[in-house]
């Protein structure tokens, strides 16, 4: 059998058991074991480079994230800055929602990943939400697509993963995706302000229950500090040249700990175990999915599928905006169908070679990819960030679909365009900072 026609059903295989919905490590593993039989590929030398792989100390920063990320959303951190914004927006009509939005930021900026956001800020802010007016399908999609935030301002586990996989900087990886998920949450906010001004039941707080929050603000701000100081503590870290990310992600794992137990109190002797349980075998789950994917994609590498993926498209054309539109394309369904990390690990050494042919930094691919493959925990039928949000929302898919499409369609796909057509959106601070000549 012809190597084109191997590798050609061997993806009709991936594919296949994607749709029916077969365990990700299994998918990727048959996948493995299809190439094996057919292609004459060594899985022994293959699952050997890939557990030399897997003890890379880059790659230690993910689960160490996953670790920090379950203990903030358990610690209290979330309610603290709630309370905090809430203080600046509390007359404004569709206030709350901003609040909602820039607070997901925040979090992902202490944890890398989406679903602390929907974790932490969901139990807080639906029912609050809720309670002033709002529609619960439409409070619950606004916590679920702001918190993929998470995945795109810094530290994102997944760019780190991009980083690893392509000897790419992960600190300029981080700096290209800064633009575009300050942008989501300036896009996410307006129609936020806008779509508010449509509901009549909102409820706005009384001026005189307001000055007496703005009374408290000075003791309000003393008790988000310490959240507010995570961040920046990590991230100044970071760029600072104190730690590496992965020091970084064992930094925010230990800061939750005090904040957790001693100053918010939201961890407590009763509930540490079963938090370290479910972090454990979120981790489990993620690093085996991560080998099976890793060798996969590395075999493509062996049998020369990038090169081959390069010769296909510029038989197709060889125009750079219709090759970045496919890319686009391309990016968007697989995000439908798997994880933002196995698609990071199946296809960045797959497009690199592709888009360095036409010209494009690696760091501008690392943001083109982020932000189109964060958006698949948002669009079924992969989608898990959005079925934690019902779950967390405790609503229905017909009444969190609207809002989600509407908030994707005018405030997401649109960044997403402008990241890949203008690269100084993710490429000005990596220059600017000197991480990219």
């Amino acid at each position: 059998m012809e190597l084109t026609t191997v590798i050609l059903l061997d993806v009709a295989v991936l594919v296949i058991l994607l749709i029916l919905s077969v365990p990700l490590p299994f998918c990727f593993g048959g996948a493995l074991l299809f190439l094996s039989i057919f292609g004459n590929v060594s899985m022994a030398s293959m699952m050997m480079w890939g557990f030399n792989q897997m003890i890379n100390m880059v790659l230690l920063a993910s689960p160490l994230f996953i670790f920090a990320g379950v203990l903030m959303a358990n610690s209290g951190i979330a309610d603290k800055l709630l309370d905090f914004v809430d203080l600046f927006v509390g007359r404004i009509r569709g206030g709350i929602g901003v609040v909602c939005t820039v607070t997901c930021a925040i979090i992902g900026a202490i944890s890398g990943s989406g679903f602390t956001g929907v974790a932490a800020t969901g139990p807080i802010m639906i029912p609050r939400m809720v309670a002033q007016g709002y529609p619960r399908g439409y409070a619950t999609a606004l916590v679920t697509v702001s918190s993929i935030l998470g995945l795109l301002i810094p530290p994102s586990v997944i760019m780190i993963i991009y980083g690893w996989i392509t000897e790419t900087s992960i600190l300029a990886c981080f700096l290209a995706t800064v633009g575009p998920g300050i942008l989501i949450t300036l896009s996410f906010s307006v129609i936020n302000l806008v779509w508010a001004k449509k509901m009549p039941n909102i409820i706005l707080e009384d001026p005189v229950v307001l000055k007496q929050k703005r009374k408290r603000m000075p003791s309000r701000f003393l008790k988000a500090i310490p959240a507010l100081s995570v961040p920046f503590v990590i991230l100044g870290g970071i760029y600072g040249g104190v730690f590496t990310p992965t020091e970084a992600a064992a930094v925010a794992a230990i800061l939750a700990l005090p904040i957790g137990f001693l100053i918010y109190k939201g961890l407590t002797i009763k509930n540490f175990i079963p938090v370290v349980r479910e972090s454990a075998t979120s981790v489990g789950a993620i690093m085996t999915m991560i080998i099976f994917t890793l060798i996969l994609s590395q075999t493509f590498v062996m049998l020369r599928v990038p090169q081959m993926l390069v010769q296909v498209v510029f038989r197709l054309t060889e125009n750079y905006f219709l090759i970045l539109i496919l890319i686009n394309i391309f990016l968007f369904f697989v995000g439908m169908i798997v994880n933002d990390v196995t698609g990071i690990i199946l296809l960045a050494p797959l497009l690199l070679p592709l888009v360095q042919q036409m010209g494009m930094d690696p760091v501008q691919l690392a943001a083109i990819m982020g932000t189109n493959l964060a958006m698949g925990g948002v669009t079924p039928p992969y989608a898990s960030i959005l079925y934690l949000g019902m779950r967390v929302g405790k609503c229905e898919f017909t009444d969190i679909l609207k809002p989600t499409m509407v908030f994707l369609l005018l405030g997401y796909v649109p960044i997403v365009f402008l990241t890949t057509y203008w690269p100084p959106l993710s490429m000005w601070l990596p220059t600017v900072l000197g991480y990219v000549k």
